[in-house]
């Protein structure tokens, strides 16, 4: 520890932007940093598959633009729309029918010239006609017949196009796996944790945690551990956690890298917490500026125990009104070395 009092001390203008904070003693929390990826929700994400065959004739949209639903996204050639609707009108036909049969039969029940089993085998013939018409409902609503054998592919809801598989000219099928486009709304994002089976005892569901992203460093997002899959990840050799965030301003794009940082639960004891900020580093050593007042100013060196985002925890002891520099501190430490 070297006083250097009286030698040196703070003009009007550099105390302007000088800060500083008390050094105070505090809990030891070791923090650990975790790496992790931004991804949709996937509770929100609507992932459209074509219900019909076809060739695409328009498309009316393009990645990440923001639609409505019921807006028209692409205009497709197709017959099916029209097979879909006669389909329809059979079956309703058959429940026309069905419905006749089904008050006859009752009738007929109740006379005891027909038996239960039949009457529940019309209610079922019944039901699965009504199921088949709602499954052609839900298709058509995706849809819209507009002549000359087209029909437009409609927005399922409002979001934002975060895939895009489909383009004009390109055949379209019933049975194809891919999804043409999805949507999601993106207020809401996952950030997917990595948890390696080292760390995995300082992880617990629930706990708070803060997250950084490569993209905005300065910016801290505050959530918490929603979700711990306990399925090993044989690719990454990794556990995943998910944490849910709230994204108003899009700024967590999915597909961006994040640290997810978490305090671990065991506190090693007390001991005097210096913000990072305030640390200055020579010759591997590190150093603080103690001040007192404004012509009593000290260089204070400083031994860690522990560290996390925020602090660094030291083993040297502090006076009760000391101050520790956390701006400037480095022009003040080389005023006072001169």
């Amino acid at each position: 520890e070297v006083a250097q009092e009286n030698k040196f001390c703070l003009n009007e203008q550099l105390k302007k932007t000088t800060e500083m904070v008390p050094a105070k003693e505090q809990p030891i929390h070791e923090q650990l940093t975790l790496s992790g990826k931004v991804e949709y929700n996937e509770n929100d994400l609507v992932a459209f598959k074509s219900l019909l065959s076809g060739v695409v004739d328009q498309v009316r949209f393009e990645l990440g633009d923001y639609v409505t639903q019921g807006q028209v996204l692409a205009v497709v050639k197709s017959n099916d729309v029209l097979d879909m609707i006669q389909q329809k009108r059979s079956y309703q036909n058959q429940i026309d029918l069905t419905q006749k049969q089904l008050k006859t039969k009752k009738e007929l029940l109740n006379d005891g010239l027909a038996s239960q089993p039949e009457v529940t085998e019309m209610e079922h013939e019944l039901q699965s006609s009504q199921i088949e018409i709602d499954k052609i409902n839900a298709t058509l609503k995706m849809y819209r017949a507009i002549g000359n054998g087209q029909f437009q592919i409609l927005a399922p809801k409002n979001g934002y196009i975060v895939q895009k598989n489909i383009s004009t000219g390109q055949s379209i099928t019933s049975d194809s796996s891919e999804n043409l486009f999805s949507i999601s709304n993106l207020k809401q994002v996952w950030v997917m944790v990595n948890i390696y089976a080292n760390n995995l005892q300082y992880i617990k569901n629930g706990d708070a945690v803060k997250v950084r992203t490569m993209a905005y460093p300065d910016r801290i997002y505050s959530g918490k551990i929603d979700k711990i899959y306990n399925v090993f990840d044989e690719d990454e050799h990794v556990l995943k956690a998910r944490v849910v965030l709230e994204n108003q301003d899009l700024n967590l794009m999915p597909g961006l890298s994040a640290d997810i940082i978490i305090d671990k639960k065991n506190v090693l004891n007390n001991a005097f917490a210096i913000p990072n900020k305030a640390k200055i580093f020579e010759n591997n050593k590190q150093y603080v500026v103690v001040y007192k007042n404004d012509c009593a100013m000290e260089i204070k060196k400083i031994t860690e125990i522990a560290e996390n985002e925020e602090f660094t925890f030291v083993s040297e002891k502090f006076q009760p009104n000391d101050q520790v520099i956390t701006r400037n501190a480095l022009i003040i430490y080389e005023e006072l070395n001169k």
